[in-house]
Order: C-alpha cells, then structure tokens, then sequence
C-alpha cells in the first residue's frame, strides 16, 4: 500500500541547496520550504512537445496548464530515479532520459532546487495516477503563442521554457 501524497517525506533544503532534514510533503507545502523536484520535457519525432493540464486535486497550480511531467524529489532518492519515477507514473513510459539542467524557483507557492530532463517518445501514453487530466502535442515552434492563451505553471515557464530555447 502507498502513502498519501501529503505524508510522503521529502529532504528540506536549505537556500544553497543542502539537505537540512527530512519532513512530510505536506509540511513543505504548508511551510512553503525548499526541497528538490524534477521536470522531464517529452518530445515526439515530430518536434512536438507534450503539454498536460494539471488535476483540480493537485496541491499546488490545480487546472494549469505544463510544460513538463515530473514532480517533487521523495527524501533520499538520487534525481535521475526520481525523475524516471516520476515519467512512469504520470504518463506511464520509461524511455531514456537527458539532462537538459539545473536551477532553482522560487515564489510564495513553491520554492525550489530543480533539474530538467528530456525525453524522446511518441507514447502511447497512459495518466493511470490521475494528475493529468487532459494532453495535446505542441508543435515547437508554435509553443510561445501556445502558452500565451493558458493558464500555465510558472516554475516549469522559468526552468524548462529557457532549457528549450538553447542550441
């Protein structure tokens, strides 16, 4: 049997990214602390990027819409399984993952030290935990004005959206 959401432990870091104890998702959320999340950005052969609207039951951004699948870091987990769990429960694929970086957010919902993967796949796709409620594909160079018209998470805007635009 999993655990609720809300008691899973995550690390609690400090402003520079160091682990300063272990507390429940719940207490980070409500404390509003720094912990550690990944984001993985899916792309098709088609140069199309998977964007995803988030379930109203999500405890931070509900009905928003993302850029990324991933989530918060459990405590101790290496960022690499973290994010391959991460792929796997929310759209239920397990591919190869490239590391696109590392940055931190911060606002008064979510504060954050994050890395951004990438991964290559046509699917199929399944959302058998629930927190997507809706997917499309994106074509790449029409994301930005795509973007332009929805209500969007703003921690994968400023980590991932930048990561995209690179060489």
């Amino acid at each position: 049997m999993s655990v609720p959401p809300e008691q899973e432990l995550v690390d609690a870091l400090d402003e520079e990214g160091n682990v300063i104890g272990t507390v429940s998702r719940a207490e980070m959320r409500q404390g509003n602390l720094w912990h550690r999340s990944v984001f993985i950005v899916v792309v098709n052969d088609a140069d199309e990027i998977l964007v995803h609207r988030r379930a109203s039951w999500k405890d931070v951004w509900p009905d928003r819409w993302d850029i990324a699948v991933g989530g918060v870091v459990t405590a101790g987990e290496a960022w690499e399984l973290a994010a391959a769990r991460e792929l796997a429960e929310e759209i239920g694929v397990s591919v190869e993952l490239g590391y696109l970086g590392e940055g931190i957010y911060a606002d008064d919902d979510v504060r954050e030290v994050a890395r951004v993967y990438h991964a290559r796949s046509d699917g199929p796709f399944s959302f058998d935990d629930g927190e997507i409620t809706e997917a499309a594909w994106v074509p790449m160079a029409q994301l930005r004005d795509w973007l332009a018209t929805r209500p969007v998470c703003p921690d994968s805007i400023a980590l991932v959206l930048p990561r995209l635009d690179a060489p």
